[in-house]
């Protein structure tokens, strides 16, 4: 905390307290350069994370749904709980970072799709089938198509009897 007469950076808590509200703490500072002695208050930072939706709509980040939707594309696959928290963990650091507290739910599908695709083609599938909107299954069946060519090991050329 700088000192409001000095201007230093370095000072000692002398006294806290709950201030009268109830929602902050009162702190008694005294700077260790020029010896006064000030009041800070410490509240809890209300302003929450948002994100905003395709339609331009705000609301409020929201894990549960991620987890709600991740857990509907993980049925019945090898994906544990724990895994599922720690692409939620990479979205919610993902939103906390954000300088406005905000971020569009486009770029948080794009590193749910990243993750899941690392970590279970089909729960990925089943995630993209829903977040992209597939207009109709010519779309859904390039994606798959896509899927697939990444998975083959590419072929080496044959050799002949000339090599």
């Amino acid at each position: 905390m700088r000192c409001p007469f000095c201007g230093n950076i370095e000072d000692k808590v002398v006294d806290s307290r709950e201030a009268k509200d109830g929602d902050s703490i009162r702190r008694r500072r005294e700077c260790l350069q020029c010896g006064r002695r000030f009041t800070s208050y410490e509240r809890i930072d209300e302003i929450p994370y948002m994100v905003v939706k395709k339609d331009g709509k705000r609301e409020k980040f929201d894990r549960s749904k991620i987890m709600t939707g991740l857990m509907r594309a993980s049925e019945k696959r090898p994906i544990s709980a724990m895994q599922l928290e720690g692409i939620i963990d990479k979205v919610e650091k993902f939103v906390q970072d954000s300088s406005d507290r905000e971020r569009p739910t486009s770029e948080l599908g794009k590193i749910i799709m990243r993750e899941l695709k690392k970590l279970d083609k089909v729960a990925y599938v089943r995630f993209a089938s829903v977040y992209l909107e597939f207009e109709d299954v010519s779309e859904f069946m390039n994606e798959l198509k896509y899927l697939v060519r990444q998975r083959r090991p590419k072929k080496k050329a044959k050799k002949t009897k000339k090599d």
